[in-house]
């Protein structure tokens, strides 16, 4: 097969954008279409979702990963080269839409007819608004009965200053109007600024880890040429590198002689350390160094769990997986960490629930690697009081993700929990509900906005744990599945937070300690007894086991002992013979209860420390 000579798409003829929308409202089925009409895949039934490639995606029908292909499009005589980058909706992976629209020069912005304007639409316009992006609104799903384009169009107008005129009503499925898209794009959408006669300067936007070939660099260039050859430094290692490969992405890899400036591609240069290709690095010609492109903000974890291998044994083969799935994920951080219980593991940092739940079926499906993961914890801050403290750590304010590390109340002149500002979309009928949910999640109303008859906006305050573990569920199941939400940081602000402890017989147990809000302790700690009476084995005798906040005991269960019934060999006689046997089996209860210990097995804490998913 031929390599495509890519001198022939000169600057001018290039046009960079990623398609952005929310959940479900058909930004991957457009990229079908879109991969169709240029003739980059062959058009047959077969063809959806093409872009989702992870085995994730296709179970779940999300997009998780960007995905990025070119697209060769004759406009009026003119051969032109478009490259698309097709992001994810979830609020859970807005940072591989921010990462995205660094490598384009304007977005596609597609509404569901049917649903309207969501709220990560709202967040996603936002994020393309302020890169300055040139947005092109694109109204889908015409063909469904219920689609009303009107009244989108008024929402889009409403909401972001967007005259009408201007949206386009497509259907992506049967492929209504998508022509018109791409002269939209060609028409509206500026080439990206730069030349290929200053030197190299390219920003790694993704990176994947290959067996064979090493690190796999997803590359925009922002001036100059690439070939194979070429000696590359890495402005962010400062390792020099000769490139092996440069390719383009139509969605499978091509191997080309040469990239220029204003291209999309990848290369492959040896790279076979994980760490090695940081995503928003700078690669530049050696002996030719360049000012480093700004690269990414480093994505803010929102929620932790800790990650261990079942078995210790299997430790070295989790960690290098770990590592190769980060390189491809580059929002998760990972720190070492240990527990008592569990062994040695790492403390991840995750975006939110969903980012969660699909690292760790990733890790099973493409690395056969089955982990315990702890239920999720937010990172809070304690501001100290005590001279020593402060002079121990080094500074007056201390972040806390592990409970073990909690400082004591008399020590700290205030406790902080992270909070995010939630958005919510709703149809109005749910109002009532979700204002109800909201207050019982100790959120903050900030605002209430009428997009249009019946669609309200909501913008609350959240305390960040509230919102964690099973918000958004709680969500969809008052509104019907119609209220969308979508969050951003909204920095720390005080709390009144407490350590509770787990006593078994008086004796704490540390890899059970929690910190929580002082409203939700008693709640949190009777729902953790119930579930270590369930889970820990009976004994000879009786086992205490108590949530303590301090030396305060807020929640009890019992375990009652084994015992043998002594007084069988009783047949009638005196009632103060039975009491005699009866007591002295008390006796005996109550001397092996001193001196015997309760050792709680693994999989007991296993299962009180993994995630709750049935409730």
């Amino acid at each position: 097969q031929e390599k495509l000579d890519m001198s022939t798409y000169p600057v001018e003829n290039i046009r960079n954008f990623s398609i952005i929308a929310h959940v479900d409202h058909g930004k991957s089925t457009l990229a079908d279409r879109l991969l169709e009409i240029t003739g980059t895949i062959s058009k047959t039934d077969r063809n959806k979702q093409v872009l989702d490639k992870l085995q994730v995606e296709r179970e779940r029908g999300i997009t998780v990963k960007a995905q990025s292909a070119s697209l060769f499009y004759n406009h009026e005589g003119i051969n032109y080269l478009l490259n698309l980058i097709d992001t994810p909706g979830h609020v859970d992976f807005s940072y591989e839409v921010s990462r995205s629209l660094s490598a384009c020069q304007g977005v596609i912005l597609v509404v569901d007819a049917n649903e309207g304007i969501q709220a990560q639409t709202v967040a996603n316009f936002y994020l393309a608004f302020e890169a300055q992006l040139s947005i092109i609104p694109v109204i889908n799903k015409i063909d469904l009965k219920n689609a009303d384009p009107e009244r989108v169009e008024k929402q889009i107008e409403k909401l972001f200053d967007i005259p009408t005129d201007e949206c386009i009503r497509i259907s992506a499925k049967q492929g209504t109007n998508v022509e018109k898209v791409l002269q939209k794009v060609i028409e509206k959408i500026p080439p990206p600024q730069c030349s290929t006669a200053d030197p190299l300067k390219a920003l790694v936007f993704d990176s994947t880890f290959d067996h064979y070939r090493g690190v796999v660099a997803n590359v925009a260039l922002f001036g100059g040429e690439i070939a194979k050859g070429h000696k590359i430094v890495s402005a962010h290692t400062k390792k020099r590198y000769e490139v092996n490969e440069v390719g383009i992405l139509t969605p499978d890899e091509q191997p080309i002689h040469k990239l220029y400036a204003g291209q999309v591609g990848y290369l492959i240069a040896g790279m076979k350390e994980v760490a090695e290709a940081q995503i928003g690095d700078t690669l530049f010609l050696y002996k030719q160094p360049v000012e480093p492109l700004p690269g990414f903000k480093s994505a803010k974890p929102m929620v932790f769990a800790g990650m261990y291998p079942i078995d210790q044994t299997e430790y070295n083969n989790l960690k290098s997986a770990l590592e190769r799935l980060t390189l491809n994920d580059s929002s998760v951080t990972v720190h070492r960490d240990s527990s008592l219980a569990l062994g040695a593991g790492w403390r991840l940092g995750f975006l939110g629930l969903l980012h969660m739940e699909v690292f760790n079926q990733r890790l099973e499906q493409e690395y056969n690697m089955s982990v315990i993961l702890t239920a999720p914890t937010v990172p809070y801050k304690a501001v100290l009081s005590s001279a020593k403290l402060i002079k121990e750590y080094g500074k007056d304010q201390i972040t806390i993700i592990n409970p073990a590390q909690f400082p004591d109340k008399l020590s700290v002149s205030e406790y902080l929990e992270p909070t995010v500002l939630g958005t919510i979309v709703t149809p109005h009928e749910y109002i009532g509900k979700i204002i109800t949910l909201c207050q019982d999640r100790r959120a903050v109303q900030k605002d209430m906005l009428y997009i249009d008859e019946n669609r309200v906006m909501l913008k609350y305050l959240f305390p960040l744990n509230e919102i964690v573990v099973d918000f958004y569920d709680a969500l969809k199941s008052l509104s019907s599945g119609y209220a969308s939400f979508d969050y951003e940081d909204a920095g720390y602000q005080s709390a009144d937070l407490i350590k509770m402890d787990i006593l078994l017989n008086g004796n704490p147990v540390e890899e059970l300690a929690t910190i929580i809000h002082s409203d939700k302790a008693h709640a949190a700690g009777k729902l953790l007894c119930e579930r270590l009476k369930e889970t820990i084995p009976r004994q000879l005798f009786e086992i205490a086991i108590q949530a303590a906040i301090g030396k305060k005991i807020i929640a009890r269960e019992t375990l009652k002992a084994y015992r043998k019934n002594v007084v069988a060999k009783c047949y009638g006689g005196d009632i103060t013979r039975r009491m005699k046997l009866l007591k002295r089996q008390a006796e005996g209860k109550r001397l092996m209860r001193k001196i015997g210990n309760v050792e709680v097995p693994r999989d007991a804490f296993i299962r009180v420390l993994k995630r709750e998913t049935d409730k």
